[in-house]
């Protein structure tokens, strides 16, 4: 079953783990900022760390992008554009309704019955008029339906999106009836499943992340 709690999964994960997460926040939030040359020493203190996970979080920090090593003349943030996370929803659009199709078609009981009891949490926490609880449960649930591809190079792939997508104007995209726009989104996506039907639910999810995408980039 997928637990929500965020602050448990960085607890229990290896520091590199915690220390990317920590250092990819602060670049896609502009803490850090695009073209600000990485003095390791500075970042070591800034996150109570020593060289080697930091060099290890910056190593896949350029895999990802949001960071480049120059030769001789060491790392530098890259972060992301406008356009970047524009293109980034699209791609995440693609991957995610690929994501639904295969996990409609090869989703197991036990995971139908995590993704019903998720999808009550969302019931819930949208009369609670909790955001900060209804975005766990949310990045849940897609997480269930990536489980549920069984596919770990798609699961792996949009993981990676939701994290970076989530700091794209949170100000703007939390606004008024987001809750309950976001559950009825979530409802079609849910209602394709309980129908076992593919196609419903490459639908409700194309307008999902559409929406989401109008919510974060206007």
């Amino acid at each position: 079953m997928y637990k929500f709690s965020e602050t448990a999964e960085v607890n229990n994960a290896p520091v590199s783990t915690g220390l990317l997460a920590r250092i990819q926040a602060d670049i896609l939030t502009g803490e850090l900022r695009a073209g600000q040359k990485i003095i390791e020493q500075q970042l070591c203190e800034r996150y109570g760390v020593s060289r080697t996970p930091l060099r290890e979080a910056l190593r896949q920090l350029e895999a990802d992008g949001l960071v480049e090593y120059i030769l001789n003349r060491g790392y530098f943030v890259v972060g992301m554009t406008d356009r970047d996370f524009e293109d980034m929803f699209e791609l995440r659009k693609a991957c995610e309704i690929q994501a639904v199709e295969w996990a409609i078609e090869r989703i197991t009981e036990e995971e139908m019955e995590n993704l019903e009891e998720t999808f009550e949490f969302m019931e819930f926490y949208t009369m609670r008029n909790d955001t900060e609880k209804m975005l766990v449960i949310n990045a849940g649930f897609h997480q269930i339906i990536y489980e549920a591809a069984k596919n770990r190079m798609l699961q792996n792939l949009l993981t990676s999106f939701q994290s970076c997508l989530k700091y794209k104007n949170p100000e703007v995209a939390y606004g008024e009836n987001y809750l309950s726009t976001l559950l009825e989104e979530h409802r079609a996506i849910f209602k394709a499943f309980k129908d076992e039907n593919p196609r419903d639910g490459a639908r409700a999810m194309e307008i999902h992340i559409n929406r989401a995408k109008e919510r974060r980039c206007g």
